[in-house]
């Protein structure tokens, strides 16, 4: 009897959770289709929103720098980070700890301590703040959570791995390219996908490190947070798709293709 009391105010705790976190999505999504610019009263089904977002040209400006932004942000920050975590794992004990402390305080200290300190950083040495102060506080933000993805695949490792592929005829590169790589991959996607989701959804250090003309589309968002734009839920809906969409693809064709290698290895057998 006691079971079933607790499992069923766990459902009703999971519901409320679930609820907290997804109602608000749904409630962005369908007046992003509303026909009039309230946010309350749903008048009819319109597409005029998704029109005006498509036609406003700042609007547009802020997806194509976000995109771009997060997109170099990711792919130098997983290279740097996967060659970061692989010599850290040969280092020292002393080096690797103190290394790996320092590479955390980037995500123990608050967004704002973090933005601040790269903006004073760049006015110090007289750099004028737009896309290129943006992207350098981007990758650099992002290489922390890169680098925590891969160090547990690298742990798991056998420390003679590498020594093993050498001693076979390898080259240093051809080890760490067909060998280590391929072991820690799961580690470096991980990685990259919280690191292009940090960069694409970043307010904070966005807002101190750019510069007049460039926003992303937090910023964006946060400049028209002071009168009713509904393009704005137009944006939301959209970017919420395509996240979905990516996350979909990540997890499901990884799934697929595992329950094929199953299927082939139980006909081989």
């Amino acid at each position: 009897m006691k079971k079933k009391k607790s499992n069923v105010f766990s459902r009703i705790y999971l519901f409320i959770v679930m609820a907290f976190f997804y109602l608000p999505i749904v409630y962005v999504i369908f007046f992003s289709f509303n026909a009039s610019r309230s946010l309350t009263t749903f008048t009819g089904f319109s597409l005029q929103w998704y029109e005006k977002m498509f036609s406003n040209r700042t609007m547009m400006e802020s997806i194509y720098y976000s995109v771009i932004i997060a997109v170099i942000a990711t792919a130098v920050s997983t290279v740097v980070g996967t060659i970061a975590s692989i010599g850290l794992s040969k280092s020292n004990r002393i080096i690797k700890e103190l290394v790996t402390q320092i590479n955390n305080l980037p995500m123990l200290n608050p967004d704002i301590v973090t933005a601040i300190g790269m903006m004073l950083f760049f006015v110090t040495i007289n750099v004028k703040t737009g896309f290129g102060t943006l992207l350098i506080a981007h990758i650099v933000f992002c290489i922390p959570y890169v680098m925590l993805s891969i160090n547990p695949k690298l742990r798991q490792l056998d420390d003679n791995l590498a020594e093993a592929a050498l001693d076979l005829g390898c080259t240093p590169f051809q080890a760490l390219w067909k060998v280590i790589v391929p072991q820690i991959k799961e580690g470096i996607v991980s990685g990259a996908l919280v690191a292009f989701t940090m960069s694409f959804d970043d307010f904070v250090i966005s807002y101190f490190t750019t510069g007049p003309g460039i926003n992303n589309i937090s910023t964006y968002v946060y400049s028209t947070s002071k009168r009713i734009n509904p393009s704005v839920n137009a944006l939301s809906t959209l970017i919420v798709i395509v996240i979905t969409v990516v996350l979909i693809f990540v997890n499901v064709i990884p799934m697929i293709r595992e329950r094929r290698m199953k299927k082939f290895d139980e006909e081989a057998l």
